[in-house]
C-alpha cells in the first residue's frame, strides 16, 4: 500500500469517526436533552453535586463542549452560580476521560453489533426517542468500527522515513507538539475524538508515547476553545464559565509538563499497553485537575468575577445576540438560545410598558420618539426568533421539544402584538399633550395603577415562561378576571365623572376609553402565556380553568 493510499485512508477513518461521535451526540441530545437540562439545573445545589452531575451529562452526551453549552447558557440566566458551573466543567473534562477508557478496549465486534441494533432502532415505525437511541448507539458502533481502521491504516505509517522525522521533531518541540494537537482539537471541535486518534497512533506505532502525552495535553487545551468562542458575545456571566475551565487546563498544563519523563514508568506500572497509557494519563490529569480545583472554585469565581468585569457597551441593539447557528442541529441547545433571544424581547416590551407609565405620570415625552422606535425592534427579534425557531422545529425533535417552539411562538407572538399595542398608545398620548389637555386626577391615577398591575403580570409571565410553573400559571389566568373586573370598574367610574360634567374628564373622554381598552388587550396578550403549560398539565377544560 502506497503512503498517498494510506493517508487517504486514514483521512477516511478519522473522518468517520468525527461523524459517528456527532451522531453519538446530537442522538443523545435529540432524544433526552430535556431531561438533561433538568438534571443539571437541580444538581447544582453543591460543588460535590455540580461535579457529579458534569461527569454524567458528559457521560450521556459524549462532549464536554456540549455540557460547557449548556452550563454558560444556566449561567448567563443567572440559574447557576460561577462556583458550582465551574465545578460541572471540571466534572465534564472527568466524563470524557471516562468515555475514552470505555472506547479504549479490544472490543472487536461489538461495533457490529452496536451497528445493527442502532439500525433496528432507527426503524421508520419507532418513537422519535427511540429513533434517535438508535441514532446514537450507531453513531458509536462507528466510532469503534473507525478506531479499528485507524490502527489498521496508521501500521504501514511507522515505516515512513518521512514521517518519523516529522514526527521526531515535533517530539522534541513540546510547544509545538501541543499547538498543534489544540489546533486539530479546535477545528473537530472534540478533545475525545483527538484523543482517540493519538491512541491509535501510539498502537499503531506511528508516535511515540512522550509526544503522544504532549498531544494529551494539546487535545485538552484545544477542548476549551470552542465553548469560548461561542460565548463570547453572551455576556459577562456566560464567559467567566469557558474562560475559568480554560484556565485550569493551563495550569494543569503548566504543571504536568516538566514532568512528562516521569510518566511512561509510573504509568507503565498499572499497564504497558499503549492504548492504557494514553488513557491513563488523560485521566490522571483530569483527575488531578478536579482534586485541585474543585475545592478551589470559590475563589476561582472570585477571580474570574474580577477579571471579566460587566461589559460597559449597550447591548440595546436591534440584532439578536443568543441565536446560535451552530446549535440548530443539537435542538435542545438551540431552543435555551431562543428562550434567552425573547427574554431580550420582553425586557424590551417591558421598558416600553413602563414607558407609558412615566408618560401618563410626568407628562415627560422628551425619551417617547426612542420608546415608539423601541417596537422596531420587537418586530425584528420577533422575525429572527421565529425563523431560528422554524428551522428547529424541521429537525427531528420530541414531544418536549415541540411543545417549546410551541410556547416560544406563542409568547413571541403575544410581545409583538403587545408592542403594537404600546407603539399606538403612546402616539395617543404624544397627541394629548399637544392639545394640551389632562386627564383628571382620580382617572389619572386609575390608568397608572391599572397600567403598574400590566407590568407586574408582565414580569410574572416572563418567569412562567422560562420555569414552566403551573402553580404561577393559574395564578395568571385566575388574575386576569380580577384585572378585567377592575379595568370595568374604571370605566364605570369615568362614566360617572361625565355624567357629573367633569372638565378633564369630557375633554379626554375618548382617549381615556381608548387607553383602558389597549390596556385590558395588553393583559389578554400577557396571561396568554398561561394557556400552553396549563393545557399540557391537564389543567384546562375547553372554556376554563379546571
Amino acid at each position: 500500500m502506497s503512503a498517498t493510499e494510506s493517508l487517504m485512508r486514514l483521512i477516511g477513518s478519522v473522518s468517520l469517526l468525527l461523524w459517528g461521535l456527532y451522531m453519538v451526540r446530537t442522538g443523545i441530545t435529540r432524544a433526552f436533552g430535556s431531561e438533561l437540562h433538568q438534571i443539571v439545573g437541580r444538581a447544582v445545589s453543591n460543588r460535590l453535586s455540580a461535579f457529579l452531575s458534569g461527569i454524567g451529562v458528559t457521560l450521556i452526551v459524549q462532549s464536554s463542549t456540549a455540557t460547557a453549552l449548556i452550563i454558560s447558557s444556566f449561567a448567563a440566566r443567572g440559574v447557576i452560580a460561577l462556583p458550582a458551573a465551574l465545578a460541572v466543567m471540571l466534572g465534564a473534562d472527568i466524563g470524557t476521560t471516562l468515555v475514552a477508557q470505555v472506547l479504549s478496549f479490544d472490543l472487536s465486534l461489538m461495533p457490529y453489533i452496536l451497528v445493527l441494533v442502532g439500525l433496528i432502532l432507527h426503524g421508520p415505525k419507532r418513537s422519535s426517542k427511540t429513533r434517535q437511541l438508535g441514532r446514537a448507539v450507531f453513531g458509536l458502533g462507528l466510532m469503534l468500527l473507525a478506531l479499528a481502521l485507524i490502527v489498521q491504516t496508521s501500521e504501514p505509517l511507522r515505516t515512513s522515513v518521512i514521517l518519523q522525522e516529522v514526527f521526531a521533531s515535533i517530539g522534541s518541540e513540546p510547544i509545538i507538539a501541543i499547538l498543534m494537537a489544540a489546533l486539530l482539537t479546535w477545528v473537530s471541535h472534540s478533545s475525545l475524538a483527538i484523543v482517540l486518534l493519538v491512541m491509535s497512533f501510539a498502537v499503531g506505532g506511528v508516535i511515540s508515547i512522550d509526544l503522544a502525552f504532549l498531544l494529551v495535553i494539546g487535545a485538552n487545551l484545544g477542548g476549551v476553545i470552542p465553548p469560548i468562542i461561542a460565548t463570547l458575545s453572551e455576556g459577562d456571566l456566560a464567559r467567566r464559565v469557558t474562560f475559568g475551565n480554560a484556565g485550569f487546563k493551563i495550569i494543569g498544563a503548566i504543571i504536568f509538563v516538566p514532568f512528562l519523563g516521569y510518566m511512561p514508568e509510573l504509568l507503565g506500572r498499572i499497564s504497558e499497553d499503549p492504548a492504557r497509557l494514553i488513557v491513563n494519563f488523560h485521566t490522571l490529569f483530569n483527575f488531578t485537575l478536579a482534586f485541585i480545583f474543585v475545592p478551589l472554585v470559590p475563589l476561582a469565581a472570585r477571580i474570574w468575577e474580577r477579571i471579566i468585569q460587566p461589559s460597559n457597551h449597550s447591548t440595546d441593539d436591534d440584532t439578536p445576540k443568543f441565536l446560535d447557528e451552530n446549535s440548530i442541529n443539537t435542538p435542545v441547545l438551540a431552543l435555551a438560545c431562543a428562550t434567552r433571544e425573547v427574554g431580550r424581547m420582553a425586557e424590551t416590551v417591558d421598558t416600553m410598558l413602563r414607558g407609558v407609565s412615566e408618560c401618563l405620570r410626568a407628562d415627560d415625552y422628551a425619551n417617547v420618539d426612542e420608546l415608539i422606535e423601541l417596537d422596531d425592534r420587537v418586530d425584528t427579534l420577533y422575525d429572527e426568533i421565529k425563523s431560528y425557531v422554524t428551522r428547529v422545529s424541521r429537525q427531528e425533535i420530541d414531544q418536549p421539544e415541540s411543545d417549546r417552539v410551541v410556547e416560544i411562538l406563542m409568547f413571541t407572538t403575544n410581545l409583538e402584538h403587545m408592542g403594537d399595542i404600546i407603539e399606538s398608545l403612546l402616539g395617543a398620548l404624544v397627541r394629548r399633550s399637544k392639545k394640551e389637555i389632562s386627564f383628571s386626577k382620580e382617572g389619572l391615577e386609575e390608568l397608572l395603577e391599572l397600567n403598574q398591575k400590566l407590568i407586574s403580570n408582565l414580569t410574572l409571565a416572563i418567569n412562567i415562561f422560562n420555569s414552566g410553573d403551573v402553580a404561577l400559571a393559574k395564578q395568571l389566568i385566575k388574575d386576569k378576571a380580577r384585572v378585567n373586573k377592575m379595568q370595568g370598574g374604571f370605566v364605570q367610574n369615568h362614566l360617572e365623572r361625565l355624567k357629573d360634567g367633569r372638565i378633564e374628564s369630557v375633554a379626554t373622554s375618548s382617549l381615556h376609553m381608548d387607553v383602558l381598552r389597549d390596556q385590558r388587550r395588553i393583559h389578554s396578550h400577557i396571561t396568554a402565556v398561561a394557556y400552553p403549560i396549563l393545557e399540557q398539565a391537564g389543567k384546562l377544560r375547553k372554556s376554563r380553568l379546571k
